[in-house]
């Protein structure tokens, strides 16, 4: 589906309007949206507004890495919107050119339809252009990013606090999946860091120097961002080395017990063999209480043993 808003010269909001009648009217800027477009309308990209092949097979083949590209005329940006219920990307594409900004997206955005709408019911469109929708589209997914990112830092204070007392596998099992949405995250924030950075660093784009405290406060929240997830990440590993260590110190704890189990009885097997070879002269079987003398020494060895590992601290 293709979209159009055109400001006039006369600072009103047309909308409604086909590709060729564009051409016909006398305006200020327009903005073309295409959303989810079908192979026909792909064509239009070339055909009526002559954008270069390889830029058009960078909104056709998903997903590029967020870029900038400077062509004649207009200058070309890729950029990702996060879904929050699965964390999967979504490529936005950009020609920003004189007097007219070209969106395209192969799934419905929301960061795109809000600012659509709000376009539509400006009382002064005279303050907006081309660059303010784009600031507008990029702020909107930059702070999407946010709401994310907490949830995952939410997460993994319920694991390392483990108010339910949950199983130590469930727990891991868990922490594996936040660390793997983390890792989805940065691979997301920090290109777009890395474009926004490019921007405001660039010699070829007046506009965005116009509006460089906006970009900039858009790049300080990426930044913000890309922190965020460091830091969670790096609490994930440690949440991981303490549940790993304490896991491996509760089974040398186990092992060590049983081991002082296994030393206890080691005496005591070694003389309840000798007492039950079948030899025919064994001088201690004839005692009359040789059987308790036995038990006896037997229970002894062990009391003894007992007591010895319990000073050293063993059991």
């Amino acid at each position: 589906m293709i979209q159009i808003i055109a400001i006039t010269k006369d600072n009103k909001t047309v909308t409604d309007i086909t590709t060729e009648q564009l051409k016909e009217m006398d305006y200020k800027w327009f903005w073309m949206d295409f959303n989810q477009p079908k192979e026909e309308e792909i064509k239009v990209l070339d055909e009526a507004l002559h954008f270069h092949p390889l830029a058009i097979e960078d909104c056709i083949h998903s997903l590029q890495r967020p870029k900038i590209d400077y062509y004649d005329g207009y200058t070309f940006y890729v950029t990702h919107a996060i879904t929050r219920e699965d964390l999967s990307r979504n490529e936005i594409n950009f020609f920003i050119g004189h007097n007219y900004i070209v969106s395209f997206h192969h799934q419905d955005t929301k960061e795109v339809n809000a600012v659509w709408n709000r376009v539509l019911s400006l009382n002064t469109p005279e303050k907006w252009d081309e660059y303010r929708c784009f600031y507008e589209i990029l702020d909107k997914i930059v702070d999407n990013y946010f709401p994310i990112v907490y949830e995952l830092e939410d997460a993994l204070n319920e694991i390392e606090e483990n108010d339910e007392d949950k199983p130590m596998n469930e727990l891991l099992d868990r922490l594996f999946d936040i660390r793997h949405q983390l890792l989805a995250l940065r691979h997301t924030i920090n290109p777009v860091r890395d474009l926004l950075y490019r921007m405001l660093n660039s010699h070829h784009l007046s506009l965005v120097m116009d509006r460089r405290e906006y970009f900039v406060d858009i790049y300080d929240h990426l930044l913000k961002l890309s922190e965020m997830v460091s830091s969670n990440r790096e609490i994930a590993n440690d949440i991981r080395d303490n549940y790993i260590s304490l896991n491996s110190h509760q089974q040398n704890q186990v092992i060590q017990v049983l081991t002082v189990i296994t030393s206890i009885f080691a005496p005591l097997t070694f003389i309840a063999g000798i007492y039950g070879m079948n030899f025919q002269h064994m001088p201690e079987l004839m005692w009359d209480y040789g059987y308790f003398i036995v038990l006896g020494v037997m229970g002894v060895i062990a009391t003894l043993m007992f007591v010895w590992f319990k000073r050293k601290g063993w059991f």
